[in-house]
This record gives C-alpha cells, structure tokens and sequence, in this order.
C-alpha cells in the first residue's frame, strides 16, 4: 500500500503534500506524488518548477520517507487522472488539497476535488492551505 498525493505547486497543493507526508510516515508506507499537467498545454501552472520538486524530496527524506514523483501528462479530467493513479499503485488513502469555490463557480467549472471525493474507492484526506 502507499499514500497518493495530488500535488500543485501552490498554497492547497503544499498542505496537501504535508498531510501526505505526515500520513505517509505515521503509516510506514511509501509516498507517490501525482504532479500531472495535461496533455497538449502549451504552458502548465500545474507543473511544478524544480526548486518546488526539490523541497518536497528533500523533506521526504528527511522524515525517512520513500517518495515517487509521478509527473506524466493526461488528458482528460485530473480526477480521472488521480483515482487512476490511485487504483494503479493500490493506494490506501488519496491526499488532496481544497480551495474555497463559490457555488456558481463550481456549477460552471465543476470540481475535480469534489469529482474525486464521490468517486474515490478508498479514503480521501482533504485538507485547507
């Protein structure tokens, strides 16, 4: 088993990567970071710079943790992308951070946070910046 963690290099993905890296060291387990931009996108905020990778490894690695940084491109939706990933490596909890939506906004834009919280066939850690 291992913990699964949606990471992007903002605010939510850093508080998601640390609840990660907490669960991952509470329940002995290997870490597998998802920072997945989508496919054809000529530029990706999602991508995260190397100076970001470089911290979450270093801090992986000091709490003793094994960490696998998954950064392929997909297409389609993220939480697609994340509950297969998920499924893929038998992860025993998904780890994802949140960001305050309004309503409308999410009518429109749907969710992916909230794709993966109804979809997900195992638990999901959700957690604020």
């Amino acid at each position: 088993m291992t913990v699964l963690v949606g990471y992007l290099p903002t605010p939510e993905g850093e508080a998601a990567f640390t609840a990660a890296l907490q669960e991952a060291r509470r329940r002995s387990e290997p870490l597998v970071v998802l920072n997945s931009a989508r496919g054809g996108a000529p530029v990706s905020v999602e991508v995260a710079p190397d100076d970001a990778i470089a911290q979450i490894t270093a801090r992986a690695a000091a709490d003793g943790v094994q960490l696998d940084l998954r950064q392929e491109e997909h297409s389609g939706d993220a939480a697609d992308e994340v509950l297969r990933v998920a499924r893929d490596v038998d992860a025993s909890v998904i780890v994802i951070g949140l960001r305050r939506r309004s309503p409308v906004g999410k009518l429109l834009m749907g969710s992916s946070a909230q794709r993966i919280l109804l979809d997900a066939d195992r638990p999901v850690l959700a957690v604020k910046p």
